[in-house]
């Protein structure tokens, strides 16, 4: 692969991220529920970590043409069970604002695991499958914890208005 597609493909990698956590942010300021402040400012620290490690390897790719994780940690986030609590699906109502936020940023996670497999699956070198797999996983982490939030609002809604079938 040329150095100019594997900077395309960090340069792609770095604005998910960058809007991901813009995104996240915005959450963070405008919410009013503080576990999901505290959920979403987890979220902004995760994007925080991968554009730094991105940035990193597009400086190294544009010097050296090539990605190299020789010095990089490639241990994972923190499991969902450390992250999600009981109050965030207790404090967020089914059909809100922040329900509304969970159900995008779900998007953006699927999104970011789908770019990094496609390019994990197309890359030529080992360090470049590495890094999108890494990333792919990583992201896929974010999407279950989404899920199983998502999953858990809808059942308190379906529960608090009698959806259940008799």
């Amino acid at each position: 692969m040329t150095k100019e597609k594997i900077l395309d493909i960090v340069k792609g990698a770095l604005l998910l991220e960058y809007r991901g956590k813009s995104f996240y942010e915005s959450v963070v300021r405008t919410t009013k529920v503080d576990a999901v402040k505290e959920f979403f400012g987890f979220l902004v620290g995760e994007e925080e970590k991968h554009i730094d490690l991105l940035e990193k390897q597009f400086k190294n790719v544009a010097v050296n043409a090539g990605i190299d994780l020789k010095d990089v940690d490639l241990g994972g986030s923190r499991s969902s069970n450390e992250i999600l609590s009981d109050k965030i699906v207790n404090d967020v109502q089914g059909a809100g604002y922040e329900a509304a936020f969970i159900a995008a940023a779900l998007e953006f996670e699927k999104n970011a695991v789908n770019y990094y497999s496609e390019h994990a699956a197309t890359a030529e070198t080992v360090e470049e499958k590495k890094l999108y797999k890494w990333l792919a996983d990583w992201e896929k982490g974010h999407m279950t914890m989404l899920v199983q939030l998502d999953k858990e609002i809808k059942e308190k809604i379906w529960y608090d208005n009698s959806f259940w079938p008799l």
